[in-house]
């Protein structure tokens, strides 16, 4: 398939590739491209990924097709989203190094990025986390990215002009973002050919959350600030998939999904993952391994997320409330009772917009088009079901009645 000199790379062109691109070769340089090693890992729904190999280093190179992988040429993509991926994970490398890959090389025409490889023992976090396994720093990990990347690019630290200027930039991000609009808000509230479910065991539950009026209206309200909120430069897919782990590194991937929207559509992602893997648990315990002792750590991770990145978040709004941020004007919010209040505000309303569409994510992996291996992976299609019901009546309710929740210790209680 070629599309004004753009062909979709396989190994061997792969190799050609990389000896003409001086950013790339001189980071696996070798005379014989033929030595090189390229491997194909990409398990994702959109993209091509491959890792590449010499006795000299390794690199990611990642290739966007013009239409959806997983589906095929039947549904188009524009291959353009991995402009606003290079340059979000660019954005994002400056503000969180620690837990971003860096970038060597883009290619527009090509719809290629090559960046660093991310070497074992990282793991993508989702495989962790059915696995079993715990990481004592993720946390405080995840909370460290989503402060820094969500602050540093909202009015709390940018001009208007300058949040202007960032928010016209992504907003040719049109594409991804009606992807997501489709499979997240619309698709599992209406019949969809591409909505599936655990059969015939969620059969009425899927037909549950189609007829559920209050469902409908709070998840419009949601899909209105997905929309419209262009709070902060958010990473638009941040699932355990697009995490990977050691128990001392936490590095984020895949943002081709980003744009200016709502700070809790970041947040809201990852908790519904971490309860998607809370409430798939029952469905891989083992005799002498009931997982009851990890489900609770996945949940002190889940408290602790929520509570560091606030701190974390407010600090940084302390540091700079007498910068160049025009959200809060230091003229005018410089009385402390009043800073105060301004932040409660804000923070409440960030909370309940995160509970919210944490709910959304979560009842798209279950009744949607795109599952979770979280449960995927749960071979006795009853027990798994009943995970997924669990899971699924969880999320009803939590979009309900978010604003009723006052600290995420409310929300797990609730979970429990």
């Amino acid at each position: 398939m070629t599309t004004e000199g753009f062909i979709v790379l396989d190994e061997k062109t792969l190799r050609e590739y990389i000896k003409k691109t001086p950013s790339l070769f001189s980071k696996v340089g070798s005379d014989d491209v033929d030595k090189l090693e390229v491997k194909e890992v990409g398990d994702g729904n959109l993209n091509f990924v491959y890792i590449v190999t010499s006795s000299s280093g390794s690199i990611v190179v990642k290739q966007s097709l013009p239409y959806v992988r997983c589906i095929g040429e039947s549904w188009p993509m524009t291959k353009e989203r991995s402009y606003f991926e290079a340059t979000a994970l660019k954005r994002q490398y400056g503000l969180s190094p620690k837990h971003v890959p860096e970038v060597y090389h883009f290619d527009r025409t090509m719809s290629v990025i090559g960046m660093r490889y991310i070497e074992p023992p990282h793991i993508i976090l989702r495989k962790g986390l059915i696995a079993g396994v715990k990481y004592p720093l993720l946390a405080e990990h995840m909370a460290e990215f989503m402060a820094n990347t969500l602050f540093y690019t909202s009015l709390l630290y940018l001009t208007t002009t300058e949040h202007k200027s960032a928010v016209a930039e992504f907003c040719g991000n049109v594409e991804l973002c009606r992807l997501t609009e489709q499979v997240v808000f619309s698709d599992p509230y209406k019949i969809s050919e591409f909505n599936r479910w655990t059969t015939p065991y969620l059969d009425g539950d899927a037909e549950a959350v189609r007829n559920d009026n209050i469902l409908k209206l709070e998840v419009a309200e949601l899909k209105s600030k997905f929309c419209e909120k262009t709070q902060a430069l958010i990473h638009g897919d941040l699932h355990t998939g697009s995490v990977m782990v050691t128990h001392e590194s936490t590095q984020v991937i895949d943002p081709e999904f980003a744009f200016y929207g709502p700070m809790g559509f970041d947040i809201g992602a990852f908790i519904a993952n971490l309860l998607l893997a809370y409430f798939s648990q029952d469905g891989h315990a083992a005799q002498g391994n009931d997982r009851k002792a990890y489900k609770g750590w996945i949940m002190d991770t889940l408290a602790d997320t929520w509570n560091l990145f606030h701190k974390k978040f407010t600090t940084l709004w302390d540091i700079h409330k007498e910068g160049p941020g025009e959200a809060y004007l230091h003229e005018i919010y410089n009385d402390v009772e009043l800073r105060e209040l301004v932040k409660q505000k804000y923070m409440t309303e960030l909370f309940h917009d995160s509970l919210g569409f944490a709910a959304a994510k979560m009842i798209r992996r279950i009744v949607g088009v795109a599952h979770v291996e979280d449960f995927e992976s749960i071979t006795d299609p009853v027990k798994r079901a009943d995970c997924e019901r669990r899971a699924l009546d969880f999320a009803k309710m939590l979009m309900k009645k978010r604003r009723n929740f006052n600290t995420i210790t409310d929300v797990i209680s609730a979970a429990q």
